[in-house]
């Protein structure tokens, strides 16, 4: 094992993918705000901030919300980089703009150390069974020394390019992710106000080529309308501004992005913004006049 490992960012996801590299022998150093779940989970290795946990740590693992928070906790006062060792590594598992990670990259470069993006698919349930997809951007001797780790938190694991490469990847993935719960919850709506059962429907669309992974993984939400959050919609809204900012950048245009960012955006101003992303159906629901269930 390489050394001490410190993880920054103990939320729904993270918190879990720090218990399962405790529990495989890796020595851990953590960080949180609040500070209680890092205290709950390591105890006295819980410390205050990015720099007493990069002083403390070969490797550093940050899973933070959004690109402001991991600028902060890895720039800022008292951040990763006034503590970084020389040859230290970060891996930066949070979903944010390629276009800060690179800038995060120059940085961390500046002091001796290397980094890692490596953002991850398959919320609070693969979190805890240690069964995420994790795609990984950076140099390939840096993806082999932290592929270890990976291991234990996912099972899906792929190199897929240079630094930047990973979150570029993950934005792909949140439009596939997005478009395809409106899409489920467009087929809901129709199935219903047709007579079709909604359980049925989710039945027989599943066993042919409509069949989903959110048909799977979301069917109970769906049907109990029980929208406690797995990954709360407000955090997917912030992933498809990432892939269309990402796209403008690139000259794209990627109309059922834009058109699924706004009922997210929808989503959020109804209230709903800290439920579960598949309660999306809400806000078709509300633009039918009609409830599925």
């Amino acid at each position: 094992m390489d050394g001490k490992v410190g993880f920054i960012g103990l939320g729904l996801m993270g918190k879990p993918m720090a218990r399962n590299l405790m529990k495989a022998g890796y020595s851990l150093v953590v960080h949180n705000i609040p500070p209680e779940p890092a205290r709950e989970l390591a105890g006295e290795a819980a410390v205050t901030n990015g720099r007493e946990v990069a002083q403390q740590s070969d490797i550093i693992i940050t899973m933070l919300p959004d690109s402001p928070d991991v600028q902060q906790v890895v720039a800022g006062q008292n951040g990763v980089l006034e503590g970084i060792k020389e040859g230290a590594l970060l891996i930066d598992m949070s979903t944010i703009s390629p276009v800060v990670t690179r800038q995060l990259v120059e940085r961390v470069r500046e002091k001796g150390a290397s980094m890692l993006d490596a953002p991850v698919s398959g919320g609070d349930v693969g979190a805890v069974q240690g069964t995420l997809s994790i795609m990984v951007g950076g140099a390939p001797a840096d993806f082999e020394r932290a592929k270890p780790l990976f291991e234990v938190m996912g099972k899906t694991i792929v190199h897929v390019g240079a630094n930047g490469a990973g979150q570029v990847t993950k934005a792909a993935n949140q439009v596939v992710v997005g478009i395809t719960i409106a899409a489920v919850s467009e087929a809901l709506l129709l199935g219903a106000k047709g007579g079709v059962a909604p359980d049925k429907l989710l039945d027989v669309l599943g066993g042919g080529l409509a069949g989903n992974k959110v048909m799977e993984v979301k069917r109970e939400k769906y049907l109990t309308r029980n929208f406690t959050p797995g990954f709360r919609a407000e955090l997917h809204h912030k992933d498809m501004g990432i892939a269309l900012s990402t796209a403008r950048e690139c000259g794209l245009v990627l109309p059922l992005t834009a058109i699924v960012d706004q009922l997210f955006l929808a989503m959020r101003k109804k209230g709903w913004g800290g439920e579960d992303h598949s309660g999306l159906l809400r806000v078709l629901e509300d633009l039918a006049d009609y409830e599925v269930i």
